[in-house]
């Protein structure tokens, strides 16, 4: 049977992929692969403990994060914020999503952690970024491809935050990545602290997981890969060097994409949720992250993301045997940036796939799904 390295080594040649790392754990046994180069013009190998821009699996550190202040008695998941992000203590909701963000009602009750976590506040992308209300996330908020240089410190962005609407009522829709961005504000405003500060505390210090954060230092750039998007003519066109956006600490570090780590530090962050939580959170608090809590319609109205998944705190979890990998209780997610984080309790099996191609949209590409294939045979 072909194996991982073969898979991947595939995909490289083909292009215009330069390099992944790949990580299948069935239990106790764990595969690993490092394939190609971390950058184009060096031609440097990869490597294990290349350094990847995870993206939007940070989402998920994220969401374990609001479940150790949870824990602690911190907040109740139904809490409302206002207490600690009085910026949006009185939203307001367009009255027609595809009207001016102009005409705009009152919300119906206030936001709390619970809206947040599921991604159901009312701010975040639909199935049409067309729509106006949408469009300020962009131009105000700096939200899309990571370019943490470039975003307002957690202060200044609340208060744009606060002055867009929602865009459905709380607890009415899913919305894709917003949410994450402003838990990340929560978190550090509960804290005292600076997210990365917490982060590091309580998450990645507890675990080993020395190599992640939101910059890299100096002395570990030579590990620290490429980012690129398909070119015009087809070829590896180059977003981020290693001494770019990543190389200090933003303004805004971003919960919902903005997080660099390694395949064996996410392999040590998905272990611990697939082992029952210990030692930070709880088996309670990682049966609600990996729950999923969407009604048909919701998921229905998320289609552009979820193709058929439900979503829980921070990722997605499947709920259909859709695919050959689709096993329900699946719970993970992927970045825009070329990376993909999964674990299924039910079988023990984790699947981490990193790679410094970004997606060319939503739908996860050929080797992502090539690779979850794999781990299900």
């Amino acid at each position: 049977m072909t194996g991982l390295r073969d898979l991947l080594e595939r995909h490289v040649d083909r292009g215009p992929l330069p390099g992944a790392v790949a990580l299948v754990a069935r239990g106790d046994e764990v595969e690993v692969a490092a394939v190609g180069t971390a950058d184009v013009e060096g031609g440097a190998p990869m490597v294990r403990d290349s350094l990847f821009r995870v993206a939007s699996i940070t989402k998920i550190v994220t969401a374990a994060a609001v479940m150790a202040l949870v824990e602690e008695g911190r907040f109740a998941l139904t809490d409302p914020v206002a207490p600690w992000l009085p910026e949006v203590g009185s939203p307001v909701v367009v009255r027609n999503p595809a009207g001016p963000v102009e005409d705009v009602v009152p919300a119906e009750r206030p936001l709390t952690v619970a809206d947040l976590l599921t991604f159901r506040a009312g701010w975040g992308f639909p199935s049409d970024f067309s729509l106006p209300a949408v469009a300020l996330l962009f131009s105000e908020l700096g939200q899309g491809p990571p370019r943490p240089q470039q975003v307002a410190p957690p202060d200044e962005w609340m208060a744009a935050l606060a002055r867009i609407p929602l865009l459905h009522q709380p607890g009415e829709a899913w919305l894709y990545n917003t949410c994450s961005d402003v838990l990340g504000v929560l978190i550090a405003r509960v804290a005292g602290c600076s997210l990365p500060e917490f982060l590091a505390e309580r998450i990645f210090e507890p675990l080993g997981m020395a190599d992640t954060g939101f910059a890299v230092p100096h002395a570990d750039r030579g590990r620290f890969t490429g980012s690129y998007r398909t070119g015009p003519q087809g070829g590896p066109e180059l977003v981020d060097a290693p001494d770019g956006q990543w190389s200090s600490l933003p303004a805004f570090p971003s919960a919902a994409g903005g997080l660099v780590s390694t395949v064996d530090d996410l392999y040590a962050f998905t272990r611990m949720l697939r082992d029952g939580g210990g030692p930070l959170l709880s088996e309670d608090s990682v049966r609600r992250m990996t729950t999923d809590w969407l009604t048909p319609a919701q998921r229905a109205g998320a289609e552009l993301f979820l193709e058929g998944q439900g979503w829980g705190f921070g990722g997605s979890v499947d709920v259909a045997p859709l695919e050959p990998w689709n096993v329900p209780g699946r719970y993970g997610w992927v970045g825009g940036t070329g990376t993909a984080a999964h674990l299924t309790p039910s079988t023990g099996t984790i699947t981490l796939l990193l790679t410094q191609l970004e997606m060319a949209g939503p739908t996860p590409p050929a080797l992502m799904r090539e690779f979850w294939a794999y781990a299900a045979s």
